[in-house]
């Protein structure tokens, strides 16, 4: 069972509807181009995780698009609605949230918005505890083309997600979990939905690093919760660039996502990466702690 809210002009801090009922229109324009933003979010004993951080970048990809969305206010409040029914529902049960804004009918307005709702999958938590295979795919961008091209939308989180599932699908035709999206000039990117962590060791320093958010990556709220609690903690932090080499011979990779949190990479393209549950446990704890403010 899952939980929908939808935001309207008439209800603009929400209101609970069937999520087995129709409530999208064919001619949306999210749906027959493409065209709007979302955010995923975990929700824990009732309580939204960096709510703050999703919102500002679901607002940043809304501006990227040129998109009128509520504010974040109205969020919030559908939001509210939507976890006190999914605890109707399932009790304490941890949520996957995802917020929607999409064009709408007409460019001119006004735009379809929803939180929607559901448990946990239990492929995430799998995930975390086993460790993840994963092989390195083209992008076919060069790293500066978030620069050069701001209409390509890169390190903007639209809901033009076929690219990032097709690898996805490519990724486990080839027997992995996931992937690392690698720029046409050699530099590591991201994943299809994580954000790609290293953990290193210099001169008896421990480093997190992560790619270089210039290169059209995008912004990771489980990456920079992490980074503000690691830092505190005495980890020295570090922002790239990464090339595939830099994957190899470290103290550990993730992939780093709100929902599945931190997943150990176990191989990268059949090459084995070295796994410490101590490590994912200490940087998991940190992330929590973060989320727990």
């Amino acid at each position: 069972m899952s939980a929908l809210v939808l935001l309207t002009p008439t209800d603009p801090d929400g209101r609970v509807v069937d999520p087995h009922a129709p409530q999208l229109l064919v001619t949306d324009l999210g749906v027959v181009r493409g065209d709007g933003v979302f955010e995923t979010l975990l929700a824990v004993d009732g309580r939204a995780l960096q709510l703050d951080a999703h919102l500002d970048r679901l607002a940043s990809s809304a501006t990227a698009l040129d998109l009128s969305l509520p504010d974040g206010a109205h969020w919030r409040a559908a939001i509210d609605t939507g976890l006190a029914e999914f605890a109707r529902r399932h009790g304490n049960v941890d949520a996957v949230i995802r917020l929607v804004g999409t064009r709408g009918v007409d460019p001119a307005g006004p735009p379809t918005c929803w939180a929607y709702l559901q448990p946990v999958p239990a492929s995430s938590r799998e995930q975390r505890d086993r460790g993840i295979d994963v092989l390195l795919l083209d992008r076919g961008y060069s790293s500066e083309a978030a620069s050069e091209a701001p209409w390509l939308l890169l390190g903007s989180k639209t809901i033009s997600y076929a690219v990032n599932m097709a690898a996805l699908r490519h990724a486990h035709r080839q027997g992995a979990d996931d992937a690392i999206f690698v720029s046409s000039d050699r530099q590591v990117l991201e994943g299809p939905t994580s954000t790609v962590l290293i953990a290193r060791t210099r001169d008896g320093v421990r480093e997190l690093v992560t790619p270089l958010l210039r290169s059209g990556i995008l912004a990771g709220t489980t990456q920079g919760a992490l980074f503000a609690t690691a830092q505190t903690a005495g980890w020295s932090l570090g922002y790239g660039p990464l090339t595939p080499d830099d994957l190899f011979g470290n103290n550990g990779v993730w992939l780093a996502s709100s929902v599945r949190l931190l997943a150990p990479v176990r191989s990268v393209d059949g090459r084995a990466i070295p796994v410490s549950a101590e490590l994912t446990s200490e940087l998991t704890e940190l992330l929590l702690t973060a989320t727990r403010h």
